[in-house]
């Protein structure tokens, strides 16, 4: 069983930068590749960035590329979502996910069904 805790949301405006944290509560979190997700009120769950288990792959919604970063820091059991000029219209709950799958393909990084494990949240508000 993983424990996966978000922070670093908040209420920002339009054009601001927020960087979540998720901490995993697992000896071997190097294994699990991470996932964010995020989900708007009255919409559904959308896949915005992953990272593999090495770090060696990226991956990103189309929406977020060249504004969102995803990295780790497996020292510390944590995955970071930098998230640049943000748009109102991105304020949403984000979620992330640890997943054990390994694939040289992107796919099952970007849908939710690919992550066994998933944290409680956390709100970011973009104010225009």
């Amino acid at each position: 069983q993983v424990q996966l805790v978000e922070s670093g949301g908040g209420l920002v405006q339009a054009g601001d930068s927020v960087r979540l944290s998720c901490a995993a509560s697992t000896r071997t979190f190097s294994t699990y590749s991470m996932g964010w997700f995020r989900q708007a009120p009255g919409k559904e769950r959308e896949f915005v960035a992953a990272i593999t288990w090495t770090g060696g792959n990226t991956y990103y919604a189309d929406s977020v590329k060249g504004r969102f970063t995803t990295s780790r820091d497996n020292a510390k059991n944590t995955v970071y979502l930098q998230m640049n000029s943000l748009k109102p219209e991105e304020t949403a709950v984000y979620f992330c996910a640890a997943s054990l799958v390994k694939s040289s393909g992107s796919y099952y990084y970007t849908i939710q069904g690919g992550y066994a494990y998933w944290g409680q949240g956390t709100q970011v508000t973009v104010s225009s």
